[in-house]
């Protein structure tokens, strides 16, 4: 029984898929999708493009991106069935918990033959970006005893969620950051819930249903919702001359500071840099959050502190601040994750498609072996 396969726990380092989708050397901050720069998609690129870019591979047209838009905006509404599900749930419950359950009751609304016909894997991924901040907005309203709210034509993705989810027009600018921010999340490579959606979408489940997985694994703490434990983290803070000495014992206590440190960059998060300045562009409009400054000291203690190991902000130290800063309620922050993170996942999913294979890993045995059967009437 000996066993000779060597062991990486979690699967660290590990190739587990060949993909064009999402590019990433973390020693130097380098992110691209599809080869385009993050920065460059984020300071030039709609969602809407990025997401097409995701799909196809390349950057849209104007008649493209508009019939793209128009395919969007078409199916961006809530299947009764589906508000029917949503008005059942327990009001105290999660949103990523009723996000599942939304692409769920979706999945059996939408009929087709999803595992043979290519054609509608991609006419589906469409229908799920689309729906997913429907899904969001409206569960945020049915628990607060409200209607949900149909999405106004003519406007963006990001736009769109926004006023579903409020009931108000948003800003320019609100409208521009979120739709940043969704630029942002919208890819991230072989995290773990891209290969969950990988890996239940190699059995040829539906893709509603393999979205469902993945939004289940990104709902765990170790993967989502940072950004709503950073607000939490900075909030125990009264003052900045705090910031040092907190951190101090953080560190000697070797206790993790949340927003901070990351599985693969060793420099500062490439996208945390991005929100950062979308932050002061809000606040210059919106006045300043005083939560803002005790972040910006800490960055800056921590750079002095551990800087030299590697621990940089990451994409979800200012992220956080940036939604409060909207209105987003913040146990919804993890699900606007989700509401980007659908295009990358679905990117890997039709990928995974192309050349399918179902995953099967192996395991090493540490178990005993042979082991002789007692009957029950001779056991100790």
């Amino acid at each position: 029984m000996a066993e000779d396969k060597p062991y990486a726990p979690g699967l660290a380092g590990i190739p587990a898929a060949r993909s064009r989708v999402c590019y990433l050397d973390g020693a130097i901050g380098k992110l691209q999708y599809r080869g385009y720069a993050i920065e460059a998609l984020a300071e030039s690129c709609t969602f809407e493009e990025v997401v097409y870019l995701l799909f196809h591979d390349a950057l849209p047209t104007e008649g493209q991106l508009e019939a793209f838009r128009g395919e969007l905006e078409a199916v961006r509404t809530l299947p009764p069935e589906v508000r029917e599900v949503l008005s059942s749930l327990p009001k105290r419950g999660h949103p990523m918990a009723a996000l599942q359950a939304g692409l769920l009751a979706a999945s059996m609304a939408d009929a087709g033959d999803q595992a043979a016909d290519p054609d509608h894997h991609l006419r589906t991924a469409v229908r799920i970006v689309a729906l997913t901040p429907v899904i969001v907005a409206a569960w945020h309203r049915i628990r607060s005893g409200l209607a949900p709210i149909e999405s106004p034509a003519g406007i963006g993705h990001a736009a769109s969620f926004l006023h579903m989810l409020t009931g108000e027009e948003p800003s320019e600018l609100a409208a521009h950051v979120m739709d940043v921010a969704l630029v942002l999340h919208a890819e991230h490579t072989m995290n773990a819930s891209t290969f969950a959606c990988r890996v239940v979408g190699s059995t040829l489940a539906d893709p509603y249903t393999t979205l469902s997985a993945a939004v289940g694994a990104l709902s765990g703490p170790l993967h989502g919702g940072a950004n709503e434990r950073v607000l939490a983290m900075l909030g125990q803070l009264e003052g900045e001359d705090q910031v040092r000495p907190w951190a101090e014992e953080r560190l000697a206590r070797k206790d993790k500071i949340t927003g901070f440190g990351h599985r693969v960059y060793k420099v500062k998060d490439p996208r945390a840099t991005i929100l950062q300045e979308l932050a002061t562009r809000l606040f210059a409009e919106s006045g300043r959050t005083p939560i803002y400054d005790l972040a910006v000291r800490l960055e800056r203690e921590l750079a002095d502190l551990v800087g030299h190991r590697g621990i940089y902000p990451n994409v979800d130290f200012y992220s956080g601040i940036v939604y409060q800063k909207l209105g987003v309620p913040t146990d919804v922050f993890t699900p606007i994750f989700a509401i980007s993170r659908v295009s990358g996942w679905l990117a890997h999913l039709l990928e995974q498609l192309e050349d399918n294979r179902i995953f099967r890993p192996t395991q090493i045995w540490t178990g005993d072996a042979d082991r002789k059967l007692v009957p029950i009437a001779e056991r100790g």
